[in-house]
């Protein structure tokens, strides 16, 4: 079941990437990401009083530090994803961020079996296959991978803190989080001067990418309290296959042959993580 919900995220992460780094490249950044996280905070809503819970002042504040990091970190995916192709830029976050959850559950006392252990590989690598590119660190390119690193970076300690809620909070920490992330977005547009008026394709791209976006943080928290930490990041990593996919299809950005390998490769890792 964890696999699965995995990969419901992966989806979820993956086309709402997709969709606010291709507003950033129509609109200012930091307009796209404002709208989003109010959509996103509005759905948090939701969520927490429909399914109750009582979290406590712990875990409500690992969930508002967890969002403070989630939000730094999809700025900066929005920003690489507008200057850089996004079949490089989001594999390259993915790999980055599936690595420190592993790390850390693997350094708490997780152990999964050889064979899960042995899918956990297979994706990490996937996922660098996907991200090589023969441009990736060229002109706008490098200013993007640095923007990759980071995000990756960022997100996978929100990821690891977003982990250590427990089930009896519900969904409060993941409300605490897109409130944390609400109040540092808008501060950054009152001292930019920004605005949150957005042409009208861009503005449904926003409003897409916050949507999806609450609803893969949900089903991460669900994922997590289900399974192990170490098997359940690297499947939500996968996101980038539905980022290369859309790419694809709506952008007509190539898909390499060592990509297409990777992904072959990422559902190896599926079946061996499923296994295990």
């Amino acid at each position: 079941m964890a696999v699965f919900i995995g990969l419901l995220v992966a989806a979820g992460f993956g086309s709402g990437d997709f969709l606010g780094g291709l507003a950033s490249r129509r609109a200012r950044m930091i307009s796209v990401l404002a709208l989003a996280q109010v959509v996103a905070v509005l759905g948090a809503i939701v969520f927490a009083l429909v399914f109750g819970g009582s979290p406590t002042g712990r875990q409500l504040a690992f969930g508002a530090f967890a969002g403070a990091l989630n939000v730094v970190a999809l700025g900066a995916l929005y920003q690489g994803l507008a200057l850089g192709r996004m079949g490089v830029v989001a594999p390259i976050t993915a790999v980055v961020a599936s690595c420190i959850p592993v790390i850390w559950g693997l350094a708490t006392g997780e152990r999964p079996s050889a064979v899960a252990l042995a899918g956990v590989a297979c994706a990490i690598v996937a996922g660098g296959m996907i991200a090589r590119e023969h441009d990736a660190a060229t002109g706008g390119g490098r200013r993007a991978l640095v923007l990759a690193l980071g995000a990756g970076l960022l997100f996978g300690w929100s990821f690891v803190l977003y982990a250590e809620s427990r089930e009896g909070s519900g969904f409060w920490p993941v409300l605490t989080g897109r409130a944390a992330a609400v109040v540092l977005v808008l501060f950054v547009v009152v001292l930019t001067r920004a605005t949150l008026h957005l042409p009208s394709p861009e503005s449904w791209m926003a409003v897409g990418a916050g949507a999806v976006d609450v609803g893969a943080t949900v089903l991460l928290l669900v994922a997590v309290r289900r399974g192990l930490e170490s098997l359940v990041a690297p499947v939500a990593a996968l996101g980038p296959a539905f980022t290369v996919a859309c790419a694809w299809a709506v952008l007509r950005e190539p898909v390499a042959k060592l990509q297409l390998a990777g992904l072959l490769l990422a559902l190896v890792g599926l079946v061996l993580i499923a296994a295990g």
